[in-house]
């Protein structure tokens, strides 16, 4: 939406929030409920206020009008700031939360991705990189090292140097017959599509190993892929200098997946 956010607003200032985003698929919120559970979640971390779930729901819905997006496959953004506040670290007490939304075109982009080892490291350590928090400065960064060398995305190391996440996505590999992912704890977000990528090889008979890998794992391993809520599940040809090939898996699992995004 259109307003204005004032030169005070703690978002703005100080990182102080959380934000989703969602598919809408000819106007249909996809996986919407499990996108407004886990900013409700991690409102309860930060110690903010959580939005109505009814709330989100229709401020996602004035956004794709007012972009005039109903008929397309759109991103929403919805952003909830810890509001308006004096000058320091403190906020007011109590919090006045504001929700912000906005909708862009989001042509679908299913074409294998390369990636590259970015410098930047997630840091494990900190509760911020299990949230969808304002402060994605690493991430920034790491997508234009990953640029740099030439790559489409970043695969990001925690500060142990085991394997974590793409800058803007989960990641998954394929080794003898089994899908691998990244443990939350490696400093991963527990993505929406993770989790049903996760559900989706379970129901295939897929052994799902949640693990805490060094760079060797993936780069050892027959196939790649990364997802999100946006792109659902997205091959990866390149890992640096080592270059996979198409995986009938991967076909299987985004198969899977469109089907469940279609509704």
């Amino acid at each position: 939406m259109s307003e204005p956010i004032p030169v005070d607003d703690r978002g703005l200032l100080l990182g102080d929030g959380l934000f989703e985003t969602l598919l809408a698929d000819r106007g249909r919120l996809v996986w919407f409920e499990a996108h407004a559970a886990r900013l409700a979640r991690g409102c309860a971390a930060l110690g903010l206020p959580a939005p109505e779930a009814e709330t989100l729901r229709s401020a996602a819905e004035a956004a794709i009008a007012e972009a005039d997006l109903s008929l397309a496959r759109a991103a929403v953004r919805l952003t909830w700031t810890a509001g308006s506040g004096g000058r320091g670290l403190d906020r007011p007490d109590p919090p006045q939360p504001r929700l912000l939304a906005s909708a862009a075109s989001a042509p679908m982009a299913d074409a294998p991705l390369a990636l590259a080892v970015a410098p930047t490291r997630r840091n494990d350590a900190s509760p911020i990189s299990r949230l969808k928090s304002l402060s994605y400065l690493d991430n920034v960064l790491a997508r234009r090292e990953a640029r740099a060398l030439g790559a489409d995305e970043a695969l990001m190391l925690n500060t142990r140097g085991e394997v974590a996440c793409a800058a803007v996505a989960n990641l998954f590999w394929i080794a003898e017959g089994r899908l691998f992912t990244p443990a939350l704890d490696c400093g991963v977000l527990d993505g929406i599509a993770r989790g049903r990528v996760l559900a989706a090889a379970a129901a295939l008979g897929v052994p799902t190993i949640e693990t805490r890998a060094g760079l060797a794992d993936p780069i050892a391993a027959e196939a790649l892929f990364v997802s999100n809520s946006l792109m659902s599940v997205r091959p990866v040809r390149r890992l640096d200098d080592r270059n996979f090939q198409p995986h009938p898996l991967i076909a299987q699992l985004a198969e899977r997946l469109a089907a469940e995004m279609a509704g």
